[in-house]
């Protein structure tokens, strides 16, 4: 005789990146599963063997499904997000985190135990972001160019899995002998300025660059707006200082650094410059628009 069991009546497509992180969700693949197969999930697996083919699994198959769910890092979480985009797929995506670092998941209060977010993208809880928009492209949580922004997705995985953060800033700190000024104009708000910058970041919530944390009043996760940070080139021993000093108490308030908040930005500088979006390379880029579109991620967990 079979067993009775509960009535599978909803589709979820799982994709996962099996060497995220330090590789934990290979251990609890079966777990995942189980899971939203308790709260009536059919589930579909896709495994990733390279970059941006969960880009192409959600974008492809992610319309047939009442669910998406990603496990990964924000890298496999802006693949997947982007698919979506892209094909206009408006479903709700759950995100199991196991990157290195998994800034998406401790700005949005995710869990970071497997097996809790799994639970939590069961329960159905869904929660509306507003999402970057770069050029054609998308972000979830920052673009990024200028100083260390090759290092997210230059430093070596076996150094991310061992120190986390600490990874960063010691490719940093090797960064800091070959750092040059990036002169730009950038526009907002109607009003442009122009200027020698040595990092620029763009992002959908109040944290900035994992350095700053923004006032609640001046910008929220679904109000239609971008917070932008840019760290102006130092002329002198005592801007370095300043610069230092800002970034060491993550304290805004400097005169190098400037905040800016908008709904769409146009950047344009001298010569191409590299960008990284939510930790991944986006290629050399001249003039680049950055805009926001507003509550359109359904975060289910």
């Amino acid at each position: 005789m079979c067993a009775e069991m509960i009535p599978l009546e909803k589709k979820a497509l799982f994709i996962l990146n099996p060497v995220a992180g330090r590789k934990l969700i290979q251990r609890n693949i079966h777990a995942v599963v189980r899971c939203l197969m308790d709260h009536s999930y059919l589930v579909t697996t896709a495994v990733t063997a390279s970059r941006g083919e969960a880009c192409e699994l959600a974008a492809r198959y992610g319309a047939a499904y009442d669910l998406i769910v990603c496990a990964g890092g924000d890298g496999t979480l802006n693949e997947c997000v982007n698919g979506m985009a892209r094909e206009g797929i408006s479903r709700p995506i759950g995100y199991i985190p196991c990157g290195s670092t998994n800034d998406f998941a401790l700005t949005t209060d995710l869990p970071l135990d497997i097996r809790k977010a799994a639970a939590a993208v069961a329960s159905g809880r869904i929660r509306e972001y507003d999402i970057g928009c770069f050029d054609e492209r998308f972000f979830l949580h920052h673009a990024l160019f200028g100083a260390f922004t090759r290092m997210a997705y230059t430093t070596q995985q076996v150094q991310k899995n061992l120190l986390g953060y600490g990874a960063y800033v010691l490719d940093g700190l090797r960064e800091l002998p070959n750092l040059k000024p990036i002169s730009l104009q950038i526009t907002v708000n109607g009003e442009r300025r122009e200027g020698e910058y040595l990092f620029g970041s763009f992002s959908t919530k109040r944290q900035i660059a994992g350095i700053y944390e923004l006032p609640e009043d001046l910008i929220g996760p679904r109000d239609g707006k971008l917070a932008a940070l840019f760290i102006r080139a130092p002329k002198s021993v005592a801007d370095w200082e300043l610069i230092a000093r800002s970034l060491l108490s993550a304290d805004p308030n400097c005169p190098m650094v400037e905040i800016l908040v908008g709904s769409e930005f146009l950047v344009q500088p001298e010569t191409e410059m590299e960008w990284s979006l939510d930790g991944e390379s986006s290629g050399l880029r001249g003039t680049t628009r950055i805009s926001v579109r507003q509550a359109s991620l359904k975060l289910q967990g």
